[in-house]
Formats: C-alpha cells, structure tokens, sequence
C-alpha cells in the first residue's frame, strides 16, 4: 500500500503543486473564493481534494483549470510538481507578431508646409479686398 494520502487541504495542494510560492498565499487565495473545486466556489482553506477533482483558478493573467492526479507528500521540485496534476487550460492566445502596429495617419494638423502658408494668405488678401 502507498504512503500517499487519500485526501489533502486545498492549499497545500496548491503550494505541493507549485502554483503559489507560499502556502500562505494559496490559502489568501482560497479564503478570497478565488478558487472553484469541481466547479464549485470553495472558500475554507482545508477544503479536502482528491485525485480526480478539477480546479479553477486564476494565477497572473491567466485561468488555470486543472485535474489532479495524485496527492503529495512533499514540497519537492518543479518535475515531480508536474506529476501531480494535468492542465485542462485552455492555450493562451500569443499576440500576433506578423502584424505591425500602424501609424497614424496625418490628419492635416500640425505646421502648415509653405505652399499651404501661401494658399492661406492668398485667401486672406482676398477675403480682405
């Protein structure tokens, strides 16, 4: 029989899993009720998971949505945190970077150029007469 538990605290989980550096902030973010397991908004940190559950959370910009796979004894390096889940994310959307921004294009304001100066003042003597 395995040494590995049945059930863990949700924030545990979250620091074992490496999504929050802290467990301290995986718990602020879990008592804040940004984090939904199977769907369902959960705010008390000890939360029990198991593996086969779902969670939703946002880390950055982006939405994490993730499928636990196993339960872990340990905080140990970011290979073996890898093992303990599988990411259901969507794939982030890269900017497009064969599209170049634009410039604007000139609207006729500014310093008149000097034919446009003339024109001006033609229309001026004109108007005057």
């Amino acid at each position: 029989m395995s040494d590995a538990p049945l059930k863990d605290r949700l924030d545990k989980w979250l620091w074992h899993a490496r999504f929050f550096k802290t467990r301290s902030l995986a718990a602020g973010k879990v008592a804040e009720g940004a984090v939904r397991v199977n769907g369902d908004r959960v705010t008390k940190r000890a939360t029990l998971i198991t593996p086969g559950d779902v969670l939703t959370f946002a880390q950055g910009r982006q939405v994490r949505v993730v499928q636990i796979d196993a339960l872990a004894q340990r905080r140990g390096p970011a290979s073996e945190a890898q093992t303990l889940y599988t990411d259901l994310s969507p794939p982030e959307t890269a900017p497009d970077e064969t599209k170049t921004p634009q410039n604007p294009a000139y609207e006729g304001k500014g310093r008149p150029t000097k034919r446009e100066r003339r024109q001006a003042d033609l229309s001026k003597r004109q108007y005057l007469e």
